[in-house]
């Protein structure tokens, strides 16, 4: 998935190559974590938090996360079709993203919903935090399009009077929206570390008056920055991970550390990458403005950033 191919399907209905995704589902990027029992890899779910990461480096487009989430509600609810298509490429999950105004639950969903990468996608993955519940795109209608802030995502919106729920999974059974915001912490953890890279390599490379610019302090001061904060955000990511795969009584806590820690520094190090790549880093033709986009687009994912870090402060420190 070359960064450039944002650039080259910019004005196509959706982000999303059906060969490279299909080639990508084969070799299991959607079903990592999936028991090998339902057709998955059955790896657990700090690797799912690596190519999470990777992910988030290399600017991948598609619905990666409503996809895995999803293939996990289908396998619970013993939908082996479906589960099948996932696996194979077939059938990809968007996101229905629950605005103020609303509601979700196992009985059904109403109110405006942000669609994320909806664009052929047969079912959308609607996360409450009680659960999580698959529904058939068919239940959003009159769906307008918007502009997305971020060329590699479709976004677009549809208001639901009274939608229908094809397959419900509570919290209690499989946490689902503390997956979404983990993964979605790991992506960002991705491009906080690739933004320090990028800045870090033309700090090296880019010579002014005869020397590289990273001699200067201003410039390597603004590097090592970025590595901490990279580095910080990776590594919270990780223990949040090895937390909620050991079921320890802090794993949620630690979730919303590794979300927030990681969206400051996803953005921090997207903006400070611009600014060293200097006039260039401010053109469309660059690709720093895409991991400062990316970066915001995923800190609102599933949870608001004042949203989150509101439910971290009640929940305080784990004694």
């Amino acid at each position: 998935m070359p960064i450039e191919d944002i650039r080259r399907r910019i004005d196509e209905p959706t982000s999303v190559d059906v060969d490279i995704w299909r080639e990508g589902a084969e070799l299991g990027l959607t079903t990592l974590g999936l028991s090998e029992v339902h057709g998955g890899s059955g790896r657990g779910l700090d690797d799912e938090v690596l190519l999470f990461a990777t992910f988030g480096q290399h600017l991948a487009t598609g619905p990666f996360l409503a996809t895995t989430l999803g293939a996990r509600i289908a396998a619970h609810c013993g939908d082996t079709e479906l589960v099948a298509k996932i696996s194979d490429g077939r059938a990809l999950v968007g996101l229905a993203q629950l605005r103020d105004d609303g509601a979700v639950s196992p009985d059904g969903f109403k109110g405006t919903f942000d669609l994320i990468d909806a664009a052929g996608a047969g079912h959308l993955l609607v996360i409450a935090e009680d659960g999580a519940a698959l529904v058939e795109a068919t239940e959003f209608t009159g769906v307008e399009t918007l502009e997305s802030i971020d060329p590699g995502i479709r976004l677009a919106t549809a208001t639901v009077t009274s939608g229908r729920i094809l397959h419900w999974v509570s919290a209690s059974v499989d946490p689902i929206r503390t997956r979404a915001l983990l993964l979605s912490a790991a992506g960002l953890a991705g491009v906080a570390q690739a933004a320090a890279d990028m800045a870090t390599e033309h700090a090296k490379t880019r010579v002014q008056f005869g020397r590289p610019i990273g001699v200067h302090q201003a410039v390597k001061h603004a590097c090592t920055d970025m590595a901490v904060r990279a580095d910080a955000a990776r590594s919270q990511v990780y223990f949040a991970a090895a937390a909620l795969q050991a079921g320890r009584r802090d794993s949620d806590f630690q979730v919303l550390a590794a979300r927030i820690s990681s969206s400051r520094a996803a953005i921090d190090n997207g903006a400070a990458n611009i600014q060293i790549q200097g006039g260039m880093g401010y053109t469309y033709e660059h690709n720093a403005h895409l991991f400062l986009k990316r970066a915001h687009f995923l800190s609102h994912l599933v949870a608001e950033p004042t949203a989150a870090l509101a439910e971290f402060l009640e929940q305080g420190a784990p004694q």
